[in-house]
């Protein structure tokens, strides 16, 4: 399962805050996977990527509370944590670097924290995306949109991504390792 963090409704389209969202909505279209209103308060969609089976899931519990929809998916589908990629937007690396890794603590994101808490582990793997830092503003710097020269980064970002989920699916963790290593020297 490949879960997507984000806020829905059409005011969080675009924001920092929602480019799981924006990776997954990627995901959908590029592997003609359907995203619908499904179980759990989440739009789910059942395909494949890199011809593995996988199911595509935007929470629509808003990011704070993500484990109330992640939890009952993942025993909905009989999966086990470690079955699970969770994409999600990171303050603490710079605007468009990537990190994929097998699990670790929340870091600060409610998203995460609401995940581990539903789940009663912290071993699941996650991808970061990261969106830079405004310590000043973190509220207002995290639900806005990017700028144009940002946008690029980040698409150029998510692209790269993709690249990493398939890798991952295919030849494990430290592939998708590599891929990312490679991009962020670059």
């Amino acid at each position: 399962m490949i879960v997507g963090l984000g806020n829905p409704g059409p005011e969080y389209k675009g924001t920092r805050h929602n480019v799981g969202f924006d990776l997954i909505e990627r995901l959908a279209k590029a592997n003609d996977i359907k995203l619908a209103t499904g179980r759990q308060r989440s739009l789910t969609g059942v395909g494949s990527v890199a011809g593995i089976p996988v199911v595509l899931v935007k929470p629509l519990t808003f990011m704070n509370a993500s484990g109330q929809a992640v939890a009952p998916l993942l025993r909905h589908y009989g999966l086990k944590p470690d079955r699970l990629l969770v994409i999600a937007d990171e303050m603490d690396l710079p605007l468009a670097a990537l990190r994929i890794r097998e699990g670790g603590g929340p870091a600060g994101h409610n998203g995460h924290r609401s995940i581990i808490g539903s789940l009663g582990t912290e071993a699941y793997p996650r991808l970061r995306i990261g969106i830079g830092a405004n310590k000043d503003e973190t509220h207002d710097h995290v639900l806005g949109k990017f700028k144009p020269i940002e946008r690029e980064k980040i698409d150029d970002a998510l692209a790269v991504s993709e690249r990493a989920i398939e890798k991952l699916l295919n030849d494990g963790m430290p592939a998708a390792q590599e891929i990312l290593a490679v991009y962020n020297k670059g």
